[in-house]
């Protein structure tokens, strides 16, 4: 297996109309199959058609590992210096620190690609898009288990969530988180702001919880939940919260992929297969499964209204994050 840290030769690669340069293309970056930062911009262009859709016009963080997932693992929300005129940027604002940053915000596969080039392992994009990022168009329902929580629990709650969804009208996305837990997306109008969003999740967690008490939590602190549950984590639809996004691998040594899936396929599925050597001959096969979602809008009127009902009844909004 090659030093994660040797230096080789840097290639140019022709991506789409562009010209991407990759230094360094044989550092491996993922070590327990010696893959590279070559391997992982193929994986990316494999996945090419996935990857743009689940990011289009999005506000997007990078996680990036300069020395592969081994190494330090760097947050960054501002596009690093250097870039080309060709990439694309959107500005968003943290009131909270009075600041701003030009997030990277893709529109095409080149753009992606150069972002592997700088180290960006995961792509964490925002649920609204650079048109208004106030305004979310997408509710993400993620199911996170808790340190001692079985897999088939949150096989289970998926499909109570798919119960719910279809009461609703509502088209649900699943994807595997590239970890432990199940993502479910919605695409939904972009009507209201971020905490009505929120209270949507929340008021829509809460139904879920209802229905199977013994498998779903909604507790807001951590060290106050049963570590046995499924969190439903309504506050991934806080504003500048992300979570990696379908087609993104994710920073581990397997370089597990958090990716798309039939809802079909969930009792059998195992997060685990799912890594940048195995994902590309399925999409090869499958497509992009998110492809239809922009056709399957929801309006969140009527989860607002429960999140109404909850808060007359008494129910208790978490602290805002």
């Amino acid at each position: 297996m090659a030093d994660s840290k040797a230096k080789s030769p840097a290639i140019e690669l022709e991506v789409g109309e562009r010209t991407v340069r990759i230094s360094n293309p044989d550092r491996v970056y993922f070590p327990a199959r010696g893959e590279t930062k070559l391997d992982l911009v193929k994986y990316y262009l494999s996945v090419g058609d996935g990857i743009v859709n689940a990011l289009r016009e999005r506000p997007c963080m990078m996680h990036r590992f300069p020395e592969g997932v081994a190494g330090e693992k760097v947050h960054q929300k501002r596009l690093p210096h250097g870039a080309p005129p060709w990439m694309e940027t959107v500005r968003v604002k943290f009131p909270r620190y009075n600041r701003t940053a030009d997030e990277l915000c893709v529109t095409e596969i080149a753009h992606v690609a150069w972002a592997v080039q700088m180290s960006t392992v995961e792509f964490h994009p925002w649920n609204s898009r650079r048109a208004d990022t106030e305004t979310p168009d997408e509710w993400r329902i993620d199911l996170d288990p808790m340190p001692d929580c079985p897999f088939d629990r949150v096989r289970r709650v998926a499909h109570t969530v798919h119960e719910v969804l279809d009461e609703l009208g509502a088209v649900g996305y699943p994807k595997t988180s590239g970890g432990s837990g199940i993502h479910i997306y919605v695409r939904v109008e972009p009507a209201y702001g971020f905490s009505d969003v929120r209270r949507a999740a929340l008021a829509f967690a809460r139904e879920v919880e209802r229905r199977t008490p013994e498998d779903v939590t909604t507790t807001w602190w951590r060290k106050d939940r049963d570590p046995r549950l499924v969190f439903v984590d309504y506050n991934q639809n806080a504003r500048d919260h992300t979570i990696a996004s379908a087609y993104s691998v994710r920073g581990n040594p397997e370089g597990t992929v958090s990716t798309p899936i039939h809802w079909d396929e969930i009792d059998d599925v195992n997060p685990k297969d799912f890594t940048i050597a195995t994902v590309p001959a399925r999409y090869a096969e499958l497509g992009d499964l998110h492809a239809t979602i922009d056709e399957n809008v929801y309006s969140l009127d009527t989860l607002i209204e429960w999140a109404e009902r909850d808060e007359r009844e008494g129910a208790e909004a978490p602290p805002e994050d």
